[in-house]
Parts: structure tokens; sequence; C-alpha cells
């Protein structure tokens, strides 16, 4: 099936392949009624500029990349589907970049990509968004950026970011089990190059002191976010001499690898066992029972991150996204959460 071209919409309006660049640029020296012929050709024909050739014809980059590290694939997939879903109602193209936020030339690494792919900036997902030195290397290079980070209040630090409150929320998970009763409570941490990890703990940690509940080291697990660290950190619990009847995993796939770690140990869910994650990711739904969590909008954040960056490059765009946002993640509350049993019920 041919593909309209630039020159099929300077046919359909009757006007020069000059003319409908500027229509596409949006530049102002068009007048209304040719811009209004032009727009109804391209909408006719369904046309879609090329943003590559775009690029290269003018001193303007339409292409901006997405930046991440993350081990839970539903995270990356909803992080990349919002961005996705602003370039393309903005105009932009967008390169995703996985890469290892370890590595010691990463700054190095970021520079050189955005020189080669020509990029217009970055969206920066964590850890990479929450590491000061890449930020500060990046914004004295001259590298457009927006970061998505963890963090209970808009840092104010000068550098454009979406930010989550995860503390809070973590806060709501652990009071929800505390009201059921529950005392002795696990938690399972994520990553610690996360900026999420020590927030969602912070969450836990005030909760137990808001209801005065002492803090059991014993009952906090270092790990990553993954399944089998929720496995691994589950079966360390139980082999405590007082188990816990609540497990807290800092994610759904922590808390998905904890449901299993339990019923292998014929552990009755929730009745003898709570188990409550994060993020609201299909391990919450597809679990059984189903997890309670918080409802993270992680697709509609990152399609704000695009849109805060377009706005910063395009100050004139309809994404006029001119400042910091947060977001909240929600309770929500499901069938892996139950009243503590009491003792010798």
């Amino acid at each position: 099936m041919h593909r309209p071209t630039i020159k099929d919409v300077a046919h359909r309006a009757k006007v020069s392949l000059k003319t409908v660049s500027r229509v596409i640029n949006n530049e102002a020296s068009v007048r209304g009624p040719t811009r209004e012929r032009v727009q109804r050709a391209i909408e006719d024909l369904n046309y879609e500029p090329d943003q590559s050739a775009r690029s290269l014809r003018t001193a303007t980059s339409y292409a901006i990349g997405l930046v991440y590290d993350n081990p839970n694939p539903y995270y990356v997939i909803s992080v990349q589907n919002g961005v996705l879903a602003a370039c393309r109602d903005q105009g932009f193209g967008l390169q995703i970049h996985p890469c290892d936020s370890t590595v010691p030339d990463l700054a190095d690494e970021l520079h050189e990509l955005v020189r080669r792919a020509r990029l217009a900036g970055l969206v920066l997902a964590p850890p990479m968004s929450e590491r000061m030195e890449l930020i500060r290397f990046l914004a004295g290079h001259g590298i457009r950026f927006v970061r998505i980070i963890s963090a209970a209040e808009d840092p104010n630090d000068g550098y454009p970011c979406v930010y989550v409150d995860d503390r809070d929320a973590a806060y709501d998970i652990t009071e929800h089990l505390i009201q059921l009763g529950h005392q002795r409570i696990g938690f399972l941490w994520g990553g610690e190059a996360h900026r999420s990890s020590p927030e969602r703990f912070k969450g836990y940690e005030s909760a137990l002191k808001d209801y005065g509940i002492p803090l059991d080291k014993k009952l906090v697990i270092p790990g990553d976010y993954s399944f089998d660290d929720g496995f691994r950190g589950a079966r360390r619990l139980f082999a405590l001499r007082e188990r816990p009847t609540a497990i807290f995993g800092s994610n759904d796939e922590i808390a998905a690898g904890v449901l299993a770690a339990a019923k292998s140990s014929g552990i009755d869910v929730p009745y003898e066992l709570s188990i409550a994650g994060f993020e609201d990711s299909p391990f919450s739904k597809q679990s059984w029972p189903a997890l309670t969590t918080a409802k993270q909008a992680t697709e509609d954040i990152a399609r704000h991150a695009a849109l805060r960056l377009i706005a910063e490059l395009k100050p004139h765009s309809v994404a006029a996204v001119t400042a910091n946002r947060g977001f909240s993640p929600q309770l929500v509350i499901r069938d892996s959460t139950a009243r503590a049993r009491l003792p010798g019920a």
C-alpha cells in the first residue's frame, strides 16, 4: 500500500512543498486559510511526517530518548507505553535505551547516545534519575532531561522531575495491616539503588512507630525487586522462631514470590499469613489470592514526564506541562490480607 508523502499533501492542498513543511513545523508565516487547507489534506491522507528526515532538514531534533535500568518487565513496559503515547501525541520519535546503571562510564554513554542519535532530550527512569552526579553532568553538558523519581514532595532542586510519593503509600499499606490486628509485619526491601526502596521502608517504619509497634530488625530483609528475592526473603522469615503474621513486599513481584513460598510451605494465605505488595502490576491481579497493593499509575507518570520534557523543548507546544508534578499511589485492598488470628485461635 502506498504511504502518503509530503508531495501528496502538497498536491492535494494545491500548495508548495515548502508551505507544507512550514505547516508541519508550526511556523507562524503561513496564513490561516492556507494552514487549514494543508492540515485538512494531512488528515485526509493520514500523512505522518518522517521524524528522522525532519530532524535532518532542520536544526531541531524531533526525537527523545527513554533511559532505564529495571528488572521488572511490567514496570518497563508501562513506562515505555506512557512515554510513547506522549511522543505520538506531540509528533516526536522515541529511542529506547536500556542500560546498566552501575557502570562507571554511564554519563559518557548517555552523552554519546544523545550526540549519535541527535536526541532532543531524555526521560530518565530510576535509578539513573536519582543519581545527582549524573544529573549534574547531563545538565553541565547542555542535555535536556526530565526525571522520574521517588520523593515525598517536590525536591525543588532546579532539575525538572515527576515525583512519586512511595513513602505515604507504604504507610497506608502498613497501617492497613496493623488495623487488621497484625503486630509482626515483615518487610522485604527492593533494590537499594532505587530511592523508592528506602522511601517505602520509611513509610513502613513510620506506621509502626505511630501505632507504638517496635521495629524488629529480624523482620526486615534486604533484596531486589524480583520474584526470586521475594521467595528467598519469605523463607528466611518463615524460619524465625516467631514468624510474622503479615509480610509487606516492596513491589508486587516480591509479594508474588512470598505467596509462592507460603504455598510451598503449606501456609494458608490470608488466614495464617497476610501479604501485600506495591505498584498494582499484573502480578497483583493474577495471583491467587489477588494481592493487596498500592496502585501506581506508572503509564500516566511516564506520559507526564515525557510531556514535561517536550514542553521544555517546545515552549509553545500544546504540551504545556511546565511544573513538576507529584503522584500518590492508592491503597487497593484484595483477598491476600485478612484479620490476624488471635493467639490460640
